[in-house]
Formats: structure tokens, sequence, C-alpha cells
């Protein structure tokens, strides 16, 4: 069972949630958009934010400016969330433009906010949990654009429901952040996307 609940903090590793959120859109509005842009856009993502940042761990990890994929301390983190920042900030602006693909825009840009309030958190000795940034944050876009599409993904949507809490209770296990910190994340991750949504659609 512990072995179970601990796969979760892999399945559901924050450098991946953005490329589900995106790969989940496309299966959902393919009709709507010309297979070569949908790989294209796929391939971008994957690209800036997966690759990229992946390269980036692992000059910060050799110049020993941070200890470990996890950022067990908070003074590591200022600097892998700050380059995350741009890196979602420049999706925004070339990848998603607001007026093309609106929905995307939003999820990135609730993405870059969530990013910016655990960098802030750093200056406060916060520790806040990307792990359930990323999936909150995906979990509440993915019943946003089922109910703004009138989809009834009641089975998906009750999997992220189930995966956020399976998330937490490896996070948990794992003793990588306290339940104040899970909080906390949920409210960065899934409250920017809510108010976005909820701003814009």
């Amino acid at each position: 069972m512990k072995r179970f609940i601990a796969l979760a903090s892999y399945l559901f590793h924050p450098l991946l949630m953005p490329l589900v959120g995106i790969l989940l859109y496309f299966w959902l509005t393919k009709r709507f958009y010309p297979i070569p842009i949908i790989k294209a856009k796929i391939l971008a993502v994957v690209i800036f934010t997966v690759i990229i940042p992946l390269i980036f761990y692992f000059i910060l990890k050799n110049s020993k400016l941070i200890s470990s994929a996890g950022l067990p301390k908070v003074k590591e983190r200022k600097i892998p969330l700050l380059f995350y920042a741009t890196i979602t900030l420049t999706i925004i602006n070339f990848i998603f433009p607001k007026y093309q693909f609106n929905i995307p825009y939003l999820f990135f840009s609730g993405i870059l906010y969530a990013t910016l309030l655990v960098l802030i958190g750093t200056y406060f000795k916060q520790k806040i949990s990307l792990h359930m940034v990323g999936i909150a944050g995906l979990c509440t876009f993915i019943i946003g654009i089922c109910i703004y599409f009138g989809l009834p993904l009641y089975g998906l949507i009750a999997f992220f429901i189930f995966a956020t809490g399976w998330t937490a209770s490896a996070r948990l296990q794992a003793k990588a952040h306290n339940h104040k910190e899970l909080i906390l994340g949920i409210i960065a991750g899934g409250g920017t996307q809510l108010g976005l949504f909820l701003l814009y659609l």
C-alpha cells in the first residue's frame, strides 16, 4: 500500500501536469484544430515544460545551487521558480496567444500566477507543495473545460479528484510537506485556475 501511495509523487509530478492538461484539452477539442497544429503545440509544450526544465535542473544540480529534484530547502526554490515563470510567460506569448487559444492561454496564465504565488511564498520562508499546485490546478482546469464545453465526463473528473487526494497522501507519507503546505498548494494551483475561469469564461 505504501508503494502504491508513493507512486502518485511520480505519476503526478508537477512538471508533467501542464503537458497532461494540454493533451486532455486537445483530445476533447480535436475537431476544432488541424492535426499538424495540435502536434506542433504538444511538441512545444513538451520542449518548454519538460525538456528545458530538466536541462536547467541538471545545470543547477551540477552547480550545487540545489541539492535534489525535490527542492527540499526553501532557498533552493527561488531560481527554479523564477526560471519556470519565465518559461510559462514565453508559452503564453508565443505558443498559446490569447485570441487564438483562449483556454490554453488561461490554463498557462493560471500556472504562471500559481508559480509566482509559490515564489512569493519563498520570501516568507513558506514551502508550498508544488505537487499539489500541479495536480489541483490540473483538476480544476479539467472541471472548468468540462463545464465550458458541456461535457459530462464525470469519470475523468472523479479520477483527478482522487488523484489530488492520492498525491497529498504521497507527499505526507514521504514527509516532504505538512498539511498547511499541501493546503496552500491546493489554493495556489486550484484557486488561480478557478479565478481565471470565473473571470474570463
